[in-house]
């Protein structure tokens, strides 16, 4: 009898961590995209020129995606040299904090500052929680768990959007920000991965990001981990975001919401995350998921970048089911994660995304590269063809790790 509580005491302890990890997603989500949403009211009101609006957006954007890129390195060092728990803490009090401090912002430099020190902190939440979530869970149930750390996740663009239609920039910060410091409350009853704690009694390097280019193979691993997430965010940040430069290409009926298109995008992405977890869990494998969500991505952005005389309708139907093929999100940090040992797992985990967030910044130069050649539609369909190409080619150099038992270290 004592060991039937003791086990469905741990199952709650457990099913608590992923609700946990889920609302720090959801909340990372908020508090990573307000800009994107609340840019043009934000600036208007600091007296940003309608004619520098695109440049100074895209100077306080840089900055938030440099915090992404050196945070992902220094809490995915945190998590395995001193645990995971330490990241969750750390992480959504600075990006809080930083949040909050942006409702009293009256420049664009203190814009741009106070967006990096956000970036930074939002960098470790998702990593870290699928880290922690993985390692805590049963090795052919976990896919589940982080199924719904991503799918609660990806709501808070939701949230964001009608929280910026309801109130005003400023409110829309602050908002974020005391979401954050409630649930860092709520964290004060977590628990450290019990992985973490029984490679942290051994002597062995811990979280050494050297460790990643010292060694061909386990480098050609991570590389291949980040090229299966390279078609995420060029979809959402290009064909989404710049739906209304493409519906005029299209020849359009309507000018096409990028807002909409964004919120209808991240339904889709929720509702993929979930459908992505059951159909691993059903097909045991979470590489043929990733490749049928590559075959889905390369369908619908075909069939919206061909949609000649598209309108608003029909865009916002294609943006949700564009989203569901990217929404494999949760799955690729789960592969990354699954690919290492103990000792580097945190690491790969959380630099994992934030470098593919990362590297729409050469996929988009690259594109506009070939706009200028080819034309805008014509960019766009090379493009998804070209990053799901790499992505297909890179799930096949991968193992499949659906219930591979993650205790083993690197050296």
């Amino acid at each position: 009898m004592s060991t039937l509580k003791d086990k469905q005491a741990e199952s709650k302890k457990v099913w608590l961590l992923v609700t946990i990890a889920s609302l720090g997603y959801f909340v990372d989500i908020y508090d990573l995209i307000i800009f994107s949403i609340v840019r043009i009211q934000s600036f208007t009101d600091i007296g940003v020129p309608v004619a520098e609006m695109r440049v100074k957006g895209e100077f306080v954007l840089n900055m938030q995606m440099g915090g992404l890129l050196l945070g992902g390195v220094i809490w995915g060092i945190i998590g395995d040299k001193f645990g995971r728990l330490k990241v969750l803490f750390g992480s959504i009090l600075l990006y809080s904090l930083a949040n909050i401090a942006n409702g009293f912002v009256y420049d664009v430099m203190q814009y741009g500052i106070i967006r990096f020190i956000a970036g930074i902190g939002l960098a470790g939440e998702l990593g870290a929680g699928i880290t922690l979530v993985s390692e805590s869970m049963h090795k052919s149930k976990r896919g589940y768990g982080t199924m719904l750390v991503a799918s609660i996740g990806v709501m808070g663009a939701i949230l964001a959007y009608f929280v910026s239609e309801e109130f005003n920039w400023r409110t829309a910060y602050f908002v974020g920000g005391g979401m954050g410091l409630l649930l860092l409350l709520l964290r004060v009853g977590s628990f450290e991965s019990g992985l973490f704690q029984e490679q942290d009694k051994k002597d062995v390097p811990k979280g050494d990001f050297r460790m990643l280019f010292t060694d061909k193979s386990r480098l050609k691993r991570y590389v291949n981990c980040l090229c299966i997430g390279l078609p995420i965010w060029f979809v959402v940040g290009v064909l989404v975001t710049q739906a209304p430069e493409i519906g005029k290409a299209l020849g359009a009926s309507e000018t096409l919401s990028a807002g909409k298109g964004v919120m209808f995008a991240y339904i889709g992405i929720s509702l993929g995350d979930v459908l992505a977890g059951v159909f691993a869990q059903v097909l045991k494998s979470r590489k043929k998921v990733v490749f049928i969500c590559q075959l889905i991505i390369v369908a619908s952005s075909l069939w919206y970048l061909l949609s000649t005389g598209i309108n608003a309708h029909k865009f916002l139907i294609l943006a949700f089911i564009m989203g569901l093929g990217v929404g494999y999100w949760a799955t690729f940090v789960t592969i990354s994660a699954e690919q290492f040992g103990t000792n580097l797992r945190a690491t790969v985990a959380t630099t994992a995304p934030n470098f593919v967030r990362g590297a729409l910044i050469p996929s988009t130069m690259l594109y506009g590269l070939l706009v200028n050649s080819f034309g805008i539609v014509p960019a766009a369909i090379t493009m998804v063809l070209l990053l799901s190409g790499i992505a297909i080619y890179s799930l096949t150099q991968l193992e499949e790790s659906f219930d591979k038992d993650l205790n083993y270290l690197e050296e």
